[in-house]
């Protein structure tokens, strides 16, 4: 199962909300050029040009489907395939954003010096990361990994992200750079309509991806009911059906001097 922009964008707003509000954090300033790193369907690239309208914006993805999806929604942008941690070239930019997507990179003592390598002098890296991996959901979606007949297949589905770091990893480590750092965390609480059912099509588009992919048809389908009913009990649906997500996610804002 690759990346599908159709799955991804199901839950635009929620996911939307985030980079919304890590870009609101950069002043008012020129910005020749600006990079988004894991694109996606381009709805982060979108609201960088919005708030650097002046910029030469570009995206970049490792996935095609997400790509075919941004081209069709900023035509004019520049779009490239490729690896985040495997991107470099001469060019140097003003502003480089990461909206979840640094998650899935390994390595990020090494990913960091590199990424700000790549910014002007008082250039910003702006990364949103979900930190979520403590959460119910992705809890069970692990323990129900370890509990099914597909043990063997999915015994390396837990580590497909990069390993969690707190907020003061990332801030001793962004100083230690020499740059100035600003880091937070904010539980988002994402209201779906569906019950637990929800929940499920919202990790299919992230997080379920790398325990569903190596499974066939029936073992996904099987999968999928058990992790179901394993939500029904940890996110219990209000009295209109709604279930109330919380989501925290951990942001930081980076200048190199």
């Amino acid at each position: 199962m690759s990346w599908s922009a159709a799955q991804y964008t199901r839950f635009e707003d929620e996911r939307t909300r985030p980079v919304r509000d890590l870009l609101a954090q950069l002043p008012e300033r020129p910005v020749a050029a600006a990079m988004d790193l894991g694109c996606g369907p381009g709805n982060s690239t979108e609201l960088l040009r919005a708030r650097f309208p002046g910029a030469a914006v570009s995206g970049l993805d490792s996935s095609e489907d997400m790509l075919t999806a941004a081209r069709k929604r900023l035509p004019d942008a520049a779009f490239v395939l490729g690896d985040i941690a495997a991107w470099h070239g001469p060019e140097r930019y003003d502003v480089i954003l990461a909206n979840a997507s640094l998650q899935w990179v390994p390595d990020h003592a090494t990913l960091l010096p590199t990424l700000m390598q790549r910014l002007a002098p008082g250039g910003q890296l702006a990364v949103q990361m979900p930190d979520n991996l403590e959460e119910p959901a992705h809890r069970l979606m692990r323990q129900v990994a370890a509990e099914g007949p597909w043990t063997a297949k999915l015994a390396a589905a837990g580590a497909a992200r990069a390993p969690r770091r707190g907020a003061g990893w990332y801030f001793e480590a962004l100083r230690q750079l020499g740059t100035r750092a600003d880091v937070w965390i904010t539980t988002y609480h994402h209201p779906l309509a569906g019950g637990a059912a929800a929940v499920v099509e919202w990790f299919k588009g992230s997080g379920l991806r790398p325990f569903l992919q190596p499974l066939d048809e029936a073992e996904r389908a099987e999968f999928l009911r058990r992790y179901e009913a394993e939500l029904a009990q940890a996110y219990p649906a209000l009295t209109d059906g709604t279930v109330l997500l919380p989501f925290p996610r951990l942001f930081f804002v980076a200048t190199r001097v």
